[in-house]
């Protein structure tokens, strides 16, 4: 019997409890400071990872397609708790926060994660196939929900300017909600065989023996501790974030850069191990559906942070921004549409992040 399936690690274990004993130190000293935020942010990254983790053991458990969606899920609602805890506290100054963060979330997968995942693969396979007909699905839906969430903002006038007004918002929230969960019921249970790995016979991987039951509601307990712990360490650091960023005098869409990615590095390092094992179509999966589960589930979310508390709700993006976009939907549904890659198309897709990070900093 394999060790995942008798025991859980001691670092997945010992991560939360450390992230926990240093928010009481926060809640009894006050407001972090100094030393004490590069320990907050260590152990906040400790319990994104142990979450992740915790996450991975669950979905071997209950197998794919299901583990690559529990993973996206998990991260997503890490995303979201950050980005309403600091919206919350940051008040109607942070209005914008969720635009910035959904965008960066997007362009980091779409470009950074995919194209690493080619990049790789490439480099060592040569080429590397998926399957077509899951990934064409994916692409569809994000484009449809990034376009309506991010770009259609800019063109409606009931209210001016990049806003919805609550109505529209309403009914955006909802078709979100409506397509990412259509996308769940063809990928788990209607068309599940769009997303499963064509080399899943050769993976040991899944050949392996899964944990067992205690053990993955003993991970799905810790996996909610995990979560509960990133929700309140990111409030705690929120105002040293942004000090930080306005500090060095970066443009204040950084902060959202910032929560995207240490948000979506446990899972771009798992995208790219499976790149690495030959595993495009399990890359593919996690990166496309974290992207649709972050705008699906995050508009939603904070449109109901924002009807509640009254504050206008920033979507649109502007004029850079949405061509970056629709240049990186382009470009993905070209390469991703042969079923083959190599490294050309992950050059091609790093290429178009490292000008998307470029002119964030220097627009």
């Amino acid at each position: 019997m394999s060790s995942r399936s008798s025991a859980l690690p001691v670092w997945s274990l010992v991560a939360p409890i450390l992230g926990w004993i240093f928010l009481m130190g926060v809640w009894l000293a006050g407001n972090a400071g100094g030393w004490f935020v590069a320990v907050l942010v260590s152990s906040m990254l400790g319990c994104v990872l142990a979450a992740v983790h915790h996450a991975e053991v669950i979905a071997h458990r209950i197998g794919e397609p299901y583990g690559t969606l529990l993973l996206a899920v998990a991260v997503t609602i890490i995303e979201v708790a950050l980005i309403v805890s600091l919206m919350l506290s940051g008040g109607p100054a942070t209005t914008a926060l969720a635009r910035d963060t959904v965008f960066a979330a997007v362009m980091i997968i779409l470009n950074g994660m995919v194209g690493l995942c080619m990049l790789v693969g490439g480099s060592r396979f040569g080429e590397q196939r998926f399957g077509l007909y899951g990934v064409s699905a994916s692409l569809a839906t994000l484009a449809a929900i990034a376009v309506l969430t991010l770009v259609l903002p800019n063109y409606t006038t009931t209210v001016p300017g990049p806003f919805y007004s609550v109505g529209q918002l309403v009914f955006i929230a909802v078709v979100s909600i409506v397509l990412y969960g259509t996308f769940v019921l063809v990928q788990t249970v209607r068309h599940r065989d769009y997303f499963l790995p064509k080399e899943a016979a050769e993976n040991k991987q899944v050949h392996a023996e899964p944990p067992s039951t205690r053990v993955a509601l003993a991970s799905l307990a810790w996996l909610m501790a995990c979560l509960a712990a990133v929700v309140l360490l990111a409030k705690s650091l929120a105002p040293s974030i942004e000090a930080a960023v306005v500090n060095v005098g970066a443009p204040v869409a950084v902060v959202g850069i910032i929560i995207a990615a240490v948000v979506l590095l446990p899972e771009g390092l798992a995208a790219l191990r499976a790149a690495r094992a030959n595993r495009l179509q399990t890359s593919l999966n996690l990166a496309l559906g974290s992207a649709l589960a972050s705008i699906g589930l995050t508009i939603p979310a904070v449109a109901i942070v924002s009807i509640a508390t009254g504050w206008q709700l920033t979507l649109g993006l502007d004029n850079k921004s949405s061509v970056l976009l629709l240049l990186s939907l382009f470009v993905a549904t070209l390469s991703l549409g042969t079923g083959r890659t190599t490294v050309l198309q992950g050059v091609t897709h790093l290429v178009i992040f490292a000008a998307y990070l470029f002119t964030t900093i220097v627009p």
